[in-house]
């Protein structure tokens, strides 16, 4: 049998996309326990096939991306990138991923060249340091379900939650906003188009997790159906997920059996490094009857 490959290393294996020709990529999925592709995955392979379209010297600063239909894992995933604009300073590119000629996902990013301006930023909020608190990587190497086993070595990054996780059940107290730390397991490459793509693919894992948490709802929930809709990034300044990041979370609004879902992402020292919104489907099935 061969050496198993580490979490972080098959989720890096997937974002090397292949090139078919000028502006159109190919890629592969990542097995999952619900049978559809990862949204953090794909939405990460659309960002690596538009940053290879634009000058090394730009980097990606923002996106908005609409989730359109579920992923086929044993399809390969079609990355058409269209190139919307190259100015000056800023580059805007469409990336669709496409499935059996459909879009599952339609992206906009914009890419700007390193460029001095004026600072600002918002406070990172005091909370109990990394090792204060529980990783999920012992949560679910300890625990006997399939699921947590599953997640224990699939799972490319390390989450340790300020309040009580909702890995195996809702939280004692009903709150709209959560605070949690994230750090890579194994090395992550210092390019910054990796890193910012790896965080994309990171947060889609806990962006609605506010809006559980509001509702006294877990990942366990067994009525619940949870889907993302939409996902919305903005980068200030460079990532390192080999390092601990603080995500400060909340949900401003709930209704229509959708929720929103915000979060500010702080470097260990204190710096805002992106700001990422996202809407996701969150419906109870007796709500449906």
């Amino acid at each position: 049998m061969g050496e198993e490959v580490n979490p972080l290393d098959r989720a890096l294996q997937i974002l090397d996309l292949d090139q078919v020709d000028e502006d159109t990529f190919t890629g592969q999925s990542l097995s999952q326990l619900h049978g559809r592709v990862y949204g953090g995955q794909v939405l990460a392979q659309a960002i690596i096939a538009a940053v290879r379209t634009v000058e090394p010297t730009r980097m990606i600063h923002s996106l908005h991306g609409y989730f359109l239909r579920p992923g086929d894992l044993n399809e390969p995933i079609t990355f058409a990138v269209e190139r919307l604009r190259d100015g000056r300073s800023f580059s805007a590119r469409r990336t669709h991923a496409i499935q059996f000629g459909k879009p599952i996902l339609s992206m906009i990013a914009s890419f700007q060249e390193d460029q001095p301006g004026l600072e600002h930023q918002d406070e990172m909020p005091k909370v109990p340091a990394p090792e204060e608190l529980d990783s999920s990587v012992a949560i679910f190497g300890a625990l006997d379900h399939p699921i947590a086993k599953f997640f224990y070595r699939n799972g490319a990054f390390d989450m340790r939650h300020v309040q009580q996780p909702l890995f195996t059940g809702p939280a004692p107290k009903k709150q709209a906003v959560q605070a949690m730390w994230l750090r890579a397991r194994t090395e992550v490459p210092t390019d910054q188009a990796t890193q910012r793509a790896l965080l994309a693919f990171a947060c889609d894992q806990v962006m609605l997790e506010p809006i559980m948490r509001t509702h006294g709802l877990s990942w366990v929930t067994p009525n619940a159906s949870i889907a993302s809709l939409d996902h919305a990034m903005w980068w200030h300044r460079d990532v390192d997920l080999n390092e601990w990041l603080l995500f400060s979370q909340e949900t401003p609004s709930g209704q229509g059996g959708r929720g929103l879902g915000t979060a500010k992402v702080f470097s260990r020292d204190g710096e805002l490094l992106a700001t990422i919104a996202q809407e996701g489907m969150l419906r109870l099935k007796a709500e449906l009857a």
